[in-house]
């Protein structure tokens, strides 16, 4: 039974979640067998023309007084924003897998080693799958910062934090909120789902957060599909904008897109991804969730490439929305 349900919201179900939109046209488990099957005939994935690409980071700028957001890998951000580090989605494991010896490998080691982070105050999960919620990754900073660090997470991802030995915890539904020196931190919808084995599918919710600080703001996607949810999302917090935008910065998700048949409803495309850009409201993006692990069909460079000219097509600035190197720092522009 789901200990959180709310008869009264259209996401939960007696025994877990669902999206609300989508949930009947999710792949079948033949859908994934013929993709693979179909993937090893036509010799995908495709090996990337060119490596991720890598650039040291700035460490003694990062951990200054300026607001920033650095590239870790896959969907792991370090951002700092009012003096304070948060940390998203983080996996610097060798694989995105319950196993050490199978499942999807890491092509490139994070650009910043967790025994060289600065001290982490909030960390944010975005969904319970193996590369978002990454056991060994959560325990070592726990060990390394103990109850310093809060972890916020979507509803039911706190009990695994907590059996994990985890207790500073925080649970969330969508449009719930969170307030915490001096962050106000909501999950809103993601198009997405969740499961870390063959028996717990939607056990536990997903999300994106909204996070919002003095003079700045910043939306972390998580993982998702394209769908409505963006333009609910800044109709919801429209009493947030400033001079027309709702978010200073926004991490978007442009990788683990094809096929498209299997991957629409899960993970968007760059073009969708510049389109979701728009539509929450956001001044810049960085781009996540790319060039790290091979998850599925495209290259692994490919997702870059694809944002450049969709950023075109939709008439943006190469710096409204960019792919760092891995290692890389966004860096809020000066006013």
């Amino acid at each position: 039974m789901n200990p959180y349900y709310d008869p009264a919201k259209t996401h939960h179900t007696p025994d877990g979640f669902r999206d609300p939109d989508v949930e009947a046209g999710r792949a079948t488990l033949r859908d994934i067998w013929d993709w693979k099957r179909e993937a090893r005939r036509e010799g995908k994935p495709h090996p990337p023309g060119s490596p991720t690409p890598v650039v040291e980071p700035d460490l003694t700028r990062i951990v200054g007084k300026e607001t920033s957001a650095t590239f870790i890998g896959h969907s792991t951000v370090l951002l700092r924003i009012g003096g304070l580090s948060v940390l998203t989605d983080p996996i610097f494991s060798e694989r995105a897998s319950p196993f050490s010896f199978l499942g999807p490998k890491r092509v490139v080691a994070p650009g910043i080693a967790l025994e060289r982070l600065p001290p982490i105050d909030v960390v944010l999960i975005s969904h319970g799958h193996y590369d978002h919620l990454d056991r060994a990754s959560v325990r070592r900073l726990h060990r390394r910062f103990g109850d310093r660090t809060l972890f916020v997470a979507p509803l039911g991802v706190g009990a695994l934090l907590r059996r994990w030995g985890i207790t500073n915890v925080v649970e969330l539904d969508w449009w719930q909120s969170h307030a915490y020196r001096g962050l106000d931190m909501t999950l809103t919808p993601a198009r997405h789902w969740s499961a870390r084995s063959f028996n717990d599918r939607n056990r536990m919710l997903w999300g994106a957060f909204a996070i919002f600080a003095d003079g700045f703001s910043c939306y972390f996607a998580g993982d998702s599909g394209y769908g409505s949810h963006f333009r609910e999302t800044r109709d919801r917090l429209a009493s947030r904008e400033r001079n027309g935008a709702l978010f200073d910065l926004a991490l978007m998700p442009i990788g683990a897109y094809d096929p498209r048949r299997i991957m629409k409803e899960h993970h968007m495309n760059p073009e969708e991804a510049v389109a979701a850009h728009g539509e929450i409201g956001a001044r810049r993006s960085v781009a996540i969730h790319w060039g790290c692990f091979q998850l599925t069909d495209e290259a692994l460079d490919e997702p870059p490439m694809r944002l450049a000219g969709a950023r075109t097509a939709a008439g943006l600035a190469d710096t409204d929305f960019v792919a760092l190197p891995v290692g890389g720092s966004w860096w809020r522009p000066q006013a």
